[in-house]
């Protein structure tokens, strides 16, 4: 039998009838029984969570539910932002080995590489995993750091859950229980997740070494100062680049030195602040001298650009799915764009009408290169084969 998705983007509040008729419809599309649910709710569903997901488990014949909360959701071809609802996906992987690890805010923060491979049991060989995490309970960035290394080359795509304006509005499912931090599905064998990470930005200027950093700070590059290289850098850019540039040029940390050519997605890219007074670029982030670094500009130009760009070279390599999933930051969508539905429009436009579930996330996990990380204005997009 083969792989199957089905999906329903519901916008109203929380019934019984509604998620009756949404569980119901995707089981009758999919033909057969799930072997993962996936749902995200919006803030307004955590009174009646235990009956939505109880609903979900009977109706959908669903053996292992994962999700959590949401401001804004998404569905195929569709961002329907600041609502009330939710997006359900049900995906039968007959030939896949799914297994889930839940953990609190204090294990993601004292446990060590060979703790998290421990944890993980007979999941430590998964070929990819799915994260879903409470941003309110642990901080994401350090723990993603010690899980990549845990599962050096194993991508991790995801998010970080968003709901109300109350850290009590945001919540993280599995099964009928809410949990403490965060939820990991491991998927071996039988289905491929190929990964899009689009950061939303080009690089301006020319790439450097970094030749002199402490901690967080960037003093020079290529031997100049830091803040010489990113005067040099806007110069570059043309007049109508110079006046959408305020308050969006960003630091490009190359994840790979071996490359000939850097280019959009050879990068991963972090936010500064320029020290004016000693001319330093200070960075969210913790470079290493020696490190290329390449000025990054991120508009609506450039973010539409390399997202088409990173959905066309996958449909380029022959890669067919059958189901996607969706995590955009909450800074895109018709705010950064300008339009409605911009990401989820973008990926159907290239791959049709897949059964597709996401959302707006607080933080969005996915892999550059060969590790895992946080980002913000991005769009990460799993696509499954």
């Amino acid at each position: 039998m083969p792989n199957a998705a089905a999906s329903r983007l519901i916008l109203e509040p929380f019934s019984e009838q509604s998620v009756v008729r949404a569980a119901g419809e995707c089981l009758k599309e999919l033909g057969c029984n799930p072997s993962l649910v996936i749902a995200f709710a919006t803030a307004d569903y955590r009174p009646h969570l235990g009956d939505f997901l109880e609903l979900l488990q009977l109706h959908a014949h669903a053996t292992l539910i994962v999700g959590g909360s949401a401001t804004s959701l998404v569905g195929t071809g569709v961002e329907a932002e600041k609502v009330s609802g939710f997006s359900l996906q049900l995906l039968s992987l007959p030939d896949t080995k799914l297994s889930t690890l839940v953990f609190t805010g204090d294990q993601a923060e004292y446990r060590s590489e060979a703790e998290w491979r421990a944890a993980a049991g007979r999941a430590v060989d998964s070929e990819a995993w799915l994260f879903f995490g409470n941003p309110v309970k642990f901080n994401a960035e350090p723990w993603l750091k010690t899980w990549s290394k845990a599962f050096p080359g194993v991508p991790t795509l995801g998010g970080l859950m968003s709901g109300g304006r109350r850290g009590d509005d945001i919540f993280v499912f599995h099964n009928q229980k809410e949990v403490d931090a965060g939820v990991l599905v491991g998927i071996k064998g039988g289905v491929k997740l190929h990964t899009v990470v689009s950061q939303g930005c080009r690089p301006i200027g020319e790439p450097h070494a970094i030749t002199s950093a402490e901690d967080n700070v960037v003093k020079t590059i290529g031997a100049l100062p830091a803040g010489a290289r990113l005067s040099e850098s806007f110069d570059s850019l043309s007049a109508e680049d110079k006046a959408r540039a305020a308050g969006n040029i960003f630091a490009g940390l190359a994840v790979t030195e071996y490359v000939d050519d850097f280019k959009t997605g050879d990068f991963l890219i972090r936010n500064l602040q320029y020290d004016s007074e000693n001319g330093y670029v200070v960075l969210a982030a913790f470079p290493r001298v020696g490190q290329t670094m390449q000025f990054q500009l991120r508009d609506r130009h450039s973010a539409d650009e390399e997202l088409r760009h990173l959905l066309a070279e996958k449909a380029g390599k022959g890669i067919k799915p059958f189901a996607s999933l969706v995590f955009v930051c909450g800074g895109r969508g018709e705010s950064m764009f300008g339009v409605k539905n911009h990401d989820a429009e973008a990926l159907q436009r290239q791959f049709g009408e897949l059964p597709s579930a996401g959302f707006f996330c607080n933080g969005e996990v996915g892999p550059v290169g060969d590790s895992n990380y946080v980002h913000g204005y991005t769009a990460a997009i799993g696509l499954l084969e």
